[in-house]
């Protein structure tokens, strides 16, 4: 244990990762402010607006998974001093960025009839359909931070969206109050209140992201450039090759999630509910390795830029060591903490009983959550994106969802049914995914 913390590898991934989590969790933590803000309202609300976000997560992380792209090509210019190549690398993302979160947004916006479609309790549709229209505004401007954010992780500057995303989530947790229950002088709106809460928070930490990225000391070099670098077909081109793979990796996880949410709620609100508030703290636990696989990228990122394969080496297993130690400490905390936590969100019996059920699989795979995405951010690191494109499109699709539907309605396991499926395809894909970094090692003769 000690000499994990003494290594120099360890140390340096811990500076870098510690604000990326910090910022990682504040958007779960906008997710969770609005579920809890809801649960207080009442079962149905709650359920209408994890549903919501259920089919505009779906989407939304594809944009996330291509903004990605820009870290570890940053990473390369920043280390070989090329100011141009960071201005141009910014812009190109930015206009690529914007226009794929467009696209998006069109498919989010065709998509609301969906919601009609998805064998969900009646009443829960219908508080849906208003707060889902709302919330999918909101795809433009999480866009934005996230261009500015990935670029400045490539400068291994992780501290100024950890700044942005915390006021953000201040002022969101202070539009929920004030918007559902009409206090300093705003109208009182009740559920639509978190709704429109979500969507003016992420507005201001966009466009405050990219007011600092032009004016701050620390990001401001390519201010001089910006003006005269092309958007051009090769830096798409370059940016597309990692980031829409990355943004499929995403989405195949993701909607694997969403999907086992829709079977979830095909056996009632409390079903919903119950899922959604553990899959709420299995996504809080799941920034820690989503951080630590960030901080991954960019230091692989930049040793792959040298070619130091005993860097990447050292980096890449410190990183993975790290992770296992804190989603294990996770996985214990759940197990210990499953009849209390569930009772932040909700006061309902059934839900708490089912909830504390399925925490009991989710500290299981804490392990294998933490080792998948570490692993995916090391690989990234070193641009090779095609092969864990695959093995996630496999595992998610043709291993989880199936299992999934055979467990919950051919063994009427229902909802925890469709939790040891998600449990079964985490193992397969993060050792999947461990042997293909083991194999790239190997093959460059580390």
């Amino acid at each position: 244990m000690k000499a994990l913390f003494k290594d120099i590898h360890t140390k340096e991934t811990i500076h870098l990762a510690w604000p990326i989590v910090i910022t990682q969790v504040g958007h779960i933590i906008t997710g969770m402010v609005d579920n809890i803000f809801l649960g207080r309202i009442g079962a149905a609300e709650q359920a209408a607006g994890i549903l919501s976000n259920n089919l505009y997560v779906l989407i939304l992380v594809f944009g996330i998974g291509v903004s990605y792209a820009s870290t570890p090509l940053v990473s390369g210019a920043h280390e070989n001093k090329d100011v141009y190549k960071k201005a141009a690398l910014f812009k190109n993302s930015l206009y690529m960025n914007f226009f794929v979160a467009a696209f998006c947004f069109l498919v989010l916006f065709a998509s609301s009839g969906a919601l009609k479609h998805m064998r969900q309790p009646a009443e829960v549709i219908d508080l849906a359909l208003p707060f889902y229209d709302v919330l999918i505004f909101s795809i433009i401007p999480v866009s934005l931070f996230f261009t500015c954010k990935q670029y400045c992780e490539g400068l291994s500057n992780t501290r100024t969206a950890l700044v942005i995303s915390v006021l953000g989530n201040l002022l969101n947790c202070l539009l929920n109050y004030w918007l559902i229950y009409g206090k300093c002088g705003l109208p009182e709106m009740g559920y639509m209140g978190s709704a429109w809460a979500t969507f003016i928070a992420r507005v201001f930490m966009g466009v405050l992201f990219l007011i600092v990225i032009f004016r701050s000391s620390a990001t401001n070099e390519i201010a001089k450039f910006y003006k005269k670098v092309k958007v051009n077909w090769t830096g798409l081109k370059e940016l597309a090759k990692i980031g829409i793979n990355s943004g499929l990796q995403f989405t195949f996880e993701v909607a694997a999630f969403v999907v086992a949410g829709l079977m979830a709620g095909s056996f009632g609100k409390e079903q919903i509910d119950a899922h959604g508030i553990s899959m709420s703290l299995a996504a809080f636990t799941y920034m820690f390795g989503s951080g630590i696989s960030s901080a991954a990228t960019i230091r692989i990122g930049i040793f792959s830029a040298q070619g130091d394969w005993e860097n990447i080496k050292r980096a890449g297993f410190s990183a993975i060591k790290l992770v296992m130690l804190i989603m294990g400490s996770f996985g214990i905390v759940f197990l210990i903490l499953r009849t209390v936590l569930p009772l932040g969100f909700t006061d309902n019996i059934e839900i708490i009983v089912l909830s504390s059920n399925l925490l009991i699989i989710a500290a299981l795979f804490q392990l294998f959550d933490g080792l998948q995405v570490t692993v995916i951010g090391i690989l990234r690191g070193l641009e090779d994106v095609k092969a864990p494109t695959v093995i996630t499109l496999i595992c998610y699709w043709l291993i989880a969802l199936p299992l999934a539907y055979f467990l919950a309605f051919n063994l009427k396991m229902e909802t925890v049914g469709i939790w040891i499926a998600l449990l079964i395809s985490l193992i397969i894909v993060a050792v999947s995914l461990f042997l293909r970094f083991r194999h790239l090692l190997k093959k460059n003769g580390v």
